[in-house]
């Protein structure tokens, strides 16, 4: 499995739970199907699906779990119209006008009663720690995926020290200057030809270029009329690609055609094989990514993290 897009986090001080007692704390929290009145549950299930059973999944020093996320479908447009049919039912039977109050109540009682033959369906947000770099790394889409996740592995843990890492420059900042050709692009980094930029009147006015010269007069315009990027397509030491935000946050991450390769030279058998050594490639590649990319944003603001070894 290759994540696509990832919001990763810093841990604030060295992450020294065991594999056993980090198992241990998943499995109390474990994904069980979602009762009948329930709109959704959450719960930890093996990263390898039928094909494994540890809700840890450990390769090459990293541990990889998944949220299952089981809910309940029930459309609003359902909910409406069956609410609709009830409310003028009673207004034709009983000549009357329903209120809000008792819409809401009775909105309730439909809900109730359509939940259990709801169909439910199982979605999953991956995510793995590397404890050796101090990496928490989730594959979601969106920040609300990612602080789920986060959120149930704190409670399944009691507590998780993380955070999103901090850079010493802001990264619209370097972004910007990039463009504008003020700033050091280092020689691993390219730049691609997607750009978001955002005005920074209260507006907040947003330009998205495709397709376009970077160093072009229409461009560099929207620059020099104080819009700065907020988006940027890159591409880092020709193995990796994808869409920085200004918040850090990575989209559409894509791996070069190295990883099928190093997969083609390898014998595997099986699926969990092949996850394995899809994994460990990913780790490894992200291991050396992440510290790359921050330094080229100024460097990581490591003056809030604990070394409790030191």
């Amino acid at each position: 499995m290759l994540f696509k897009n990832i919001f990763f986090y810093r841990f604030t001080k060295p992450f020294q739970t065991t594999l056993d007692e980090f198992e241990t704390a998943l499995a109390s929290h474990a994904a069980t199907p979602v009762g009948p009145h329930e709109h959704f549950r959450l719960g930890w299930s093996a990263p390898l699906g039928k094909n494994g059973q540890q809700l840890a999944h450990a390769t090459a020093g990293q541990w990889m779990i998944s949220l299952c996320r089981e809910e309940r479908l029930l459309p609003a447009s359902v909910i409406k119209e069956t609410l609709d049919e009830r409310v003028q039912l009673i207004e034709d039977e009983q000549h009357r006008k329903v209120r809000k109050k008792e819409k809401d109540e009775l909105k309730e009682q439909i809900v109730t009663e359509l939940l259990p033959r709801a169909f439910k369906r199982s979605q999953f947000t991956y995510a793995y720690i590397d404890a050796q770099a101090g990496w928490l790394i989730v594959n979601a889409s969106s920040p609300k995926k990612a602080d789920e996740l986060t959120s149930f592995l704190r409670k399944t843990l009691g507590s998780l020290p993380v955070r999103f890492p901090e850079v010493n420059v802001a990264p619209s900042d370097t972004m910007t200057n990039w463009l504008s050709g003020s700033g050091d692009l280092p020689a691993y980094i390219t730049l691609n030809d997607e750009v978001e930029l955002q005005s920074q009147s209260e507006e907040k006015s947003v330009v998205r270029c495709r397709g376009m010269d970077l160093a072009g007069e229409e461009l560099q315009t929207h620059l020099k009329a104080e819009k700065r990027v907020v988006k940027l397509a890159i591409e880092w030491r020709e193995r990796l690609s994808f869409v920085l935000n200004e918040d850090l946050s990575i989209k559409r991450l894509k791996f070069g055609d190295f990883v099928e390769d190093k997969l083609g030279e390898m014998e595997l058998e099986g699926a969990a094989e092949k996850f394995d050594a899809t994994f460990a490639i990913m780790s490894m590649e992200l291991a050396e990514f992440l510290p790359e990319l921050l330094e080229a944003l100024g460097g990581e603001d490591r003056s809030k993290l604990i070394d409790e070894a030191a």
